[in-house]
């Protein structure tokens, strides 16, 4: 669907898209923003315009592409991790080290474009990561977003995705659970956190949930030390214990927070 062009749509006559869940285009004017293009955008692309005058447009030179992945270094790495952040996909700190949390943001990334999810830098990702380009929120009420389709967890403000983290959720898979039976889902629908676990590793017949934060019956939000680019929880959504750490450091995943699942 094309955007209309009359009385400020988009600059120098280009269109936008989205592009595997990727806002694309770019001079996005304020009216056609609060408008949305074509019924998509509206104040979630306000936001973001509002945010940073560069946000649909490809930054500065970045130095010349090489591949990268875990354990490489450079000033390369640290602007990989600078567009990263720029983009909303959260990486810790821009260290100029390809580690842990690199790793997992460039694998968000490819979760948002729809691409294969290897969390290595290719020349593909190089060209994606330095578009600085944010995904799109749902349903852009202030909250939290787990997306299962593309295996993402978003943290909506404002309207607009404020971080991206990649997730694992339930691989819908059977499993034996205290004498019965049991799928591993992920339900779907709107809930709120309403519980807590200890600030630390919680152990049980499943193995261990790190600082967990549950918001539908057994179901939670919490660390763990493995979170590939799949589905393959028994049905909560894991993070890395970092990204947990964060979240709830900044108030993220707080009692009474929204989570909404689809």
């Amino acid at each position: 669907m094309k955007p209309s062009r009359k009385g400020g749509g988009l600059g120098g006559g280009r269109t936008a898209r989205i592009e595997g869940g990727i806002i694309m285009g770019a001079q996005i004017s304020r009216r056609t923003a609060v408008l949305g293009i074509g019924g998509v955008l509206g104040a979630a692309a306000m936001a973001q315009v509002a945010q940073s005058s560069g946000a649909f447009a490809a930054p500065s030179a970045t130095g010349s592409y090489r591949p990268m992945q875990y354990g490489s270094t450079g000033n390369d790495v640290r602007a990989v991790q600078t567009s990263l952040a720029a983009a909303g996909f959260w990486c810790g700190s821009a260290d100029g080290s390809y580690g842990a949390l690199t790793q997992q943001a460039v694998m968000a990334l490819q979760k948002a474009y729809g691409a294969r999810r290897t969390g290595r830098v290719d020349y593909w990702t190089w060209t994606k990561v330095h578009l600085r380009r944010r995904t799109y929120s749902r349903y852009r009420y202030d909250g939290i977003e787990i997306d299962k389709t593309r295996q993402l967890l978003l943290v909506v403000r404002g309207a607009a995705v404020h971080s991206v983290f990649n997730t694992s959720t339930g691989n819908g898979e059977w499993f034996s659970y205290q004498g019965r039976w049991v799928r591993a889902t992920t339900p779907s629908g709107t809930f709120s956190i309403f519980r807590g676990g200890s600030n630390g590793w919680d152990y049980g017949a499943l193995g261990g949930l790190y600082r967990p934060r549950y918001f539908n019956g057994g179901i939670a939000i919490h660390g763990s030390p493995s979170i590939p680019g799949y589905a393959a929880s028994h049905g909560c959504c894991r993070l890395t214990t970092r990204a947990q750490d964060h979240l709830l450091a900044t108030g993220r995943l707080a009692i009474g927070t929204k989570v909404r699942v689809y």
